[in-house]
């Protein structure tokens, strides 16, 4: 197993709150990607999800209005593109979170720390979150993760090394892993 993993000190996730007076304003923008098209949704303040097509716990968008001159949607489209081009190893994006509970901010906050081409277990990022027994609320938790390829949800994996659960299906999460190096 390649869980040559490692954590840097805890410092907070550099999220935006939604602004007080347009909680709720939002854009999206699809956009294709090699392993198909992704929705990339933004707010004010940041980055607010990406997803892909047909990918659980995805939210519905249809209603909001197109923004392909927003920045944020534009920098995170440019983004993924250098990372497919394998040009990229990490993001540089402000991110919105508009959702989720705090545990779960915490997670995906923790999944932004597993390096690219490296993998954890969920026991580990568990425990790393001193949780010991917590293996399972963490994958929930990872399961619902906004932010697809940019907070690498995809490079957590049963502690056996399986490859188990991807809200974007396993075949991405086989073909992130590969990208990465991580598998032949």
């Amino acid at each position: 197993m390649n869980s040559s993993f490692w954590f840097i000190k805890f410092s907070p996730m550099p999220v935006a709150q939604p602004a007080l007076t347009h909680p709720f304003k939002l854009w999206q923008m699809p956009i294709n990607t090699p392993l198909g098209r992704m929705q990339l949704v933004a707010g004010e303040a940041g980055l607010a999800g990406a997803w892909f097509d047909q990918q659980h716990h995805c939210p519905a968008m249809d209603h909001l209005p197109w923004g392909p001159s927003l920045h944020w949607l534009r920098e995170a489209k440019q983004q993924i593109g250098e990372y497919f081009a394998g040009k990229r190893q990490t993001f540089e994006l402000q991110l919105e979170a508009l959702q989720g509970s705090f545990f779960q901010q915490q997670v995906w906050q923790a999944l932004r720390l597993i390096p690219y081409g490296r993998f954890t277990s969920y026991g580990e990022l568990a425990a790393h979150l001193n949780l010991p027994k917590g293996a399972r609320a963490v994958g929930l938790a990872i399961g619902r993760n906004p932010w697809s390829v940019i907070v690498p949800c995809h490079r957590v994996v049963a502690v056996d090394g399986a490859l188990t659960g991807y809200a974007g299906g396993i075949e991405r999460k086989v073909a992130l892993l590969k990208h990465e190096g991580m598998l032949l």
